[in-house]
């Protein structure tokens, strides 16, 4: 069994049903990244030029030719990061930054063998979000990417004009510990190991020969 298929809902996360205060027992005191404020930029960035290293196998025959691009993590890699609070909008503030995707190129040499190679696309956000004040434990901004090309060129060395279909999803966020009411800990319920069932058969006969008596 797991949590997504197992039928007792006791001390296991899912669906509320009924009251839900019944079972509340404590209130836990959890360290979280907190989200503050959060956005979601997606774009088209034709022509986007991106020049790969690390290439394996190394030194291909060029000219190359383009087969696919993506990106290899979700994580976002903040720079250049400037927070300025808004004067005539409390709370608020102008967040410019610069977005590292971490992206590989896959292409085909001119002797038709497949390769590849990485590279960091930038991206540059301007926009207005909510950030909280300064304290003591401060507040990151946070990054959660992704980078899909569905076309692209050769253009010469190792870079290539891509169409690139690029997701940002910015976040304000701070580690702290948060008081939440809880049901207590979950149950963990045992693992159901994947089987064709086989020896069902097998597995159900006795471990010993019985013998039938007839009167």
């Amino acid at each position: 069994m797991s949590f997504c298929n197992t039928t007792s809902s006791d001390h296991g996360p899912g669906a509320i049903v009924g009251n839900p205060l019944n079972g509340l027992c404590e209130k836990a005191c959890i360290q979280v990244n907190k989200v503050f404020d959060a956005c979601l930029s997606q774009e088209t960035h034709e022509n986007a030029l991106i020049t790969i290293t690390n290439l394996t196998p190394a030194g291909p025959t060029l000219p190359l030719t383009f087969i696919s691009a993506k990106s290899t993590s979700a994580q976002g890699i903040v720079s250049s990061l400037t927070i300025d609070a808004l004067p005539d909008r409390p709370g608020y503030s102008r967040v410019q930054a610069v977005i590292g995707i971490p992206v590989e190129i896959i292409y085909a040499d001119a002797n038709g063998i497949e390769g590849k190679g990485t590279a960091t696309y930038l991206v540059n956000k301007d926009i207005v979000m909510c950030v909280p004040d300064n304290s003591v434990i401060p507040v990151t901004i946070a990054a959660t990417v992704n980078l899909v090309s569905p076309n692209g060129v050769y253009v010469s060395g190792t870079t290539f004009s891509i169409t690139a279909c690029v997701t940002v999803v910015l976040k304000v966020e701070a580690e702290v510990e948060l008081l939440i009411p809880t049901y207590g800990y979950c149950r963990i319920p045992s693992c159901q190991e994947y089987t064709q069932e086989v020896c069902t058969g097998v597995f159900d006969m006795p471990l010993f020969p019985t013998t039938n008596t007839t009167t």
